[in-house]
């Protein structure tokens, strides 16, 4: 019997290191087969102590590859040509990406099958396959980032007397059931790879440049550092009537803060572009990146519909009780220029959303 290497077959002298590498490129692609005992030419050298030799490779499964693998994996006695050889039998896994615990899930532990060779994925096909398994909510998704922290997350959760354990993390979705980071606990890390921007300019267009910052860390930070930012573009200006003195804010109290809010909880975070702020003499501008989702339109937003784009997300700032309800932000927005001689003004676009503030103490 002659036995040759192919995409669906492997084949090993002894048990050595790369036996977890090429159990993964089987189970990540379309599963295949792994003799032990055999050379690569197709030379039977069978195993001595064959049951103790099965016993290893299913230790060393288990101990090393993430998601649990030994579900699609079956290690089986075999005899070819009188010879005791090792058989592993391994079916193409549900929950891909499969990767080495040491390197986590970057092209360094993940392994896919071309031809007879078992290779490094890359960071695309990586992507794909969490992709597949996970679906298409970006929250949902397993991070490729595995190495997270959560200094400032960790401070507003104990700030506000709740926990953040991992048993709550979980509850949260930020990990898995298999323990693996999701998407949403990249938001909330200190790794997060997003960021607000903002610029001020002198006038009403982008003429004149005064000043620009970029708030980044996890979104918590992103979020008190920049509305400490945009409070000092909200000045008191004094008015007077005769002997009477009145102060008015340039835009009504809270605007910017539900304008903010928006912008960072409702965008579209499969996009790597940033959101940002525009500030002029006479507004201010929040552009977050993603329209609106497929069914909604403007006219139901602006009623206080709103179907949430990131509703783990939404519900971690709902519980620490930033933002009360979904779609209530935009209306106290409209509400708060209520009585006043300018609007806000909302523009929708195909993958961006912008929220104008006018200032009500320009004065042209």
């Amino acid at each position: 019997m002659t036995l040759t290497e192919s995409d669906k077959l492997e084949l090993k002298r002894e048990i050595t290191d790369t036996i977890k590498k090429e159990v993964i490129a089987f189970v990540n692609t379309h599963g295949g087969t792994i003799y032990i005992g055999i050379d690569d030419d197709g030379t039977i050298v069978g195993i001595d102590d064959l049951d103790g030799a099965m016993l290893a490779v299913g230790n060393m499964l288990r101990d090393a590859v993430h998601p649990d693998v030994m579900m699609f994996v079956d290690i089986h006695p075999k005899v070819i040509d009188e010879s005791p050889i090792m058989c592993i039998k391994i079916a193409e896994g549900t929950n891909k990406p499969y990767y080495l615990k040491k390197y986590g899930l970057k092209p360094s532990g993940v392994y896919v099958r071309q031809g007879s060779a078992s290779v490094q994925a890359s960071s695309e096909q990586i992507r794909q396959m969490i992709k597949k398994s996970d679906g298409d909510i970006y929250e949902d998704n397993i991070s490729l980032n595995q190495e997270l922290s959560f200094n400032k997350t960790e401070v507003v959760f104990q700030a506000n007397n709740l926990k953040f354990t991992s048993l709550q993390q979980q509850t949260l979705g930020l990990l898995t059931p298999n323990g693996a980071y999701t998407n949403l606990a990249l938001l909330l890390s200190d790794q997060c790879p997003f960021s607000v921007k903002v610029a001020v300019f002198r006038g009403n267009d982008q003429t004149k440049f005064q000043d620009r910052r970029e708030f980044s860390g996890a979104l918590f930070a992103q979020l008190e550092d920049c509305f400490d930012f945009l409070k000092l573009n909200n000045p008191l200006t004094a008015r007077f009537s005769g002997l009477y003195r009145s102060d008015e804010m340039a835009y009504p109290d809270n605007t910017i803060r539900e304008a903010l809010l928006n912008c960072i909880v409702h965008r579209d975070y499969s996009f790597s572009t940033d959101s940002f702020i525009s500030i002029y003499q006479n507004r201010m501008e929040f552009t977050s990146i993603g329209g609106l989702l497929p069914g909604v339109h403007k006219d139901d937003i602006m009623l206080g519909l709103s179907v949430c784009r990131n509703k783990k997300l939404a519900d971690v700032f709902y519980r620490l009780d930033l933002i009360e309800a979904y779609g209530t932000g935009l209306l106290k927005i409209q509400n708060a220029y209520k009585d006043k001689d300018v609007a806000p003004e909302i523009i929708v676009a195909t993958n961006s959303f912008k929220v104008i503030l006018p200032s009500l103490t320009y004065r042209q």
